[in-house]
């Protein structure tokens, strides 16, 4: 059963070279592996903070520019609205100018139409009294020949008359 039990010496000579060890890790590398490591955590912090900054500034950004759309969507709606009622008003209004410039040219028509008219008249008038004199002129020539004469004379002058 001695051959499972350490010695004595070799025990305390472990037991120095550990705690030799102990002490130079403490000595050299524990300061330097905590401050790494709270240099470590620190940057982790630091990152996660950032992080939290960059989150609430992204939902800022996220809500302002949602407001910036409902605006511009509401002024675009405006502009459209307002477009559309000048546009109406465009059209009503030169509906409007056509319709008077319609009344006034078949006005003026029936006007010319009218004056057309009278100066036909008037010159189908002339043309008749002309005739007539003529027809009268000629019938008085004829006067001292019998009745029967008279008519045949005057019907083929009107044979002879051609309307204009």
């Amino acid at each position: 059963m001695e051959l499972l039990l350490p010695e004595f010496g070799l025990v305390i000579f472990q037991s120095i070279a550990f705690l030799l060890l102990m002490f130079l890790l403490a000595k050299f590398a524990w300061k330097p592996i905590l401050a790494a490591i709270k240099e470590r955590e620190k940057s982790i912090d630091e990152a996660l903070s950032k992080a939290e900054l960059a989150k609430q500034e992204m939902a800022r950004l996220t809500s302002q520019n949602e407001e910036l759309m409902k605006a511009a969507r509401a002024e675009r709606d405006l502009i459209l609205k307002e477009a559309k009622m000048l546009k109406d008003n465009i059209i009503n209004e030169a509906k409007t100018s056509a319709q008077t410039e319609g009344a006034k040219l078949i006005e003026k028509a029936k006007i010319e139409i009218e004056n057309s008219k009278k100066a036909a008249l008037a010159e189908l008038k002339h043309q008749v009294s002309s005739l007539s004199l003529d027809i009268a002129e000629r019938v008085l020539r004829n006067q001292l020949q019998d009745k029967a004469t008279q008519q045949d004379l005057v019907a083929n002058l009107l044979k002879d008359v051609e309307l204009n």
